[in-house]
């Protein structure tokens, strides 16, 4: 059988698609060791299994596609192309990774996965959305990014990013320090987001007008918050009734994202997080869009991702030895 030959456009576009030292190439022979891939000047040889050869072929018009939206290749990226092209329906690695959502100093935030895109297109979709996942998976972070998007495009007149300020057992009054000082480190994250997608120099000019705030859940209570986007990051940590309170801060003209991992709850005296119950709750109420990340999404250093996975297999382990299933035949 004569070898598919693929023509890559330009001798750039084929050193980018290779990789440094040809790294991007091993990753593609590692995955489809059924096929001889070879590379002369501007072409690709491929010979082998009819399927795996087409299944190849797609994944490299993909990864050209994302060439020409003016993007070099990583060799994560080329990892999570192939697992989109493996998805149940196929994702298109080229229209996810090529989704700019922000611009900054020459820095765009893109989503870099299918779930992800997923989740900033419920975010345009709906007027609330919950995204749910664990650390490092973006909920947060793409969520300050469509946020920051809207205010540019004047869809909102101010952003308003709020934590719940009770974690790991420690509460404000019990701190040292000013009010400031005390809350500080609670919202230290959604600070250290606003720098990365606002010009240093913009933003206390921006949180002393209104137009970006940051603070407490408690400061919500007894508000409506008109013409805003507003974002309840760390939700698990709230309880019920602090979920019903942000939640019916909603006024006219804005749009809510709620952020958590409820695998990471800190409330004292076991008390039952809000994030869990909200699940129940309005799971059917339409406008109300609940999204789960996992950690096949996590971008940041590729091991976090296989810790996330470990400790969720450890708890299930845990959780069927300590309850085990029983037969159904009663006991003996």
């Amino acid at each position: 059988m004569d070898p598919i030959v693929i023509k890559v456009p330009t001798a750039f576009a084929m050193v980018s698609l290779v990789g440094p030292g040809d790294t991007n190439l091993r990753i593609l022979e590692d995955y489809f060791p059924q096929l001889a891939i070879t590379v002369r000047g501007n072409e690709i040889y491929v010979k082998g299994d009819s399927a795996a050869a087409k299944h190849f072929v797609t994944l490299v018009e993909e990864l050209i596609a994302i060439l020409r939206g003016g993007q070099n290749l990583t060799t994560d990226m080329v990892r999570r192309s192939i697992g989109m092209l493996k998805q149940d329906p196929i994702e298109h690695p080229a229209e996810v990774l090529s989704l700019n959502i922000l611009s900054n100093r020459g820095k765009t935030i893109r989503p870099k996965t299918s779930n992800q895109k997923k989740y900033v297109d419920a975010i345009d979709s709906n007027t609330i959305t919950f995204g749910i996942g664990p650390a490092g998976s973006g909920k947060t972070y793409l969520a300050m990014a469509k946020a920051i998007q809207s205010l540019q495009a004047k869809q909102i007149n101010r952003i308003i990013l709020t934590r719940p300020a009770v974690e790991a057992g420690e509460r404000l009054g019990f701190l040292p320090g000013t009010l400031h000082e005390k809350i500080d480190p609670y919202l230290r994250p959604l600070f250290d987001a606003l720098h990365d997608m606002i010009d240093q120099d913009a933003i206390p000019r921006l949180m002393n007008s209104g137009v970006i705030e940051v603070a407490p859940l408690a400061y919500m209570r007894g508000r409506t918050l008109n013409d805003a986007f507003i974002i309840l990051d760390e939700a698990q940590n709230t309880t019920a009734e602090q979920m019903k309170m942000f939640l019916t801060r909603l006024g006219f003209g804005s749009k809510m994202v709620v952020t958590g991992d409820i695998t990471q709850v800190d409330l004292p005296n076991n008390a039952q997080s809000g994030l869990k119950i909200v699940q129940d709750i309005l799971k059917e109420v339409e406008d109300i869009s609940f999204m789960y990340l996992t950690a096949e999404d996590v971008v940041r250093n590729r091991l976090v991702g296989d810790i996330v996975t470990a400790y969720g297999n450890w708890d299930e382990n845990i959780t069927k030895s300590t309850f085990p299933i029983r037969s159904g035949k009663g006991d003996r």
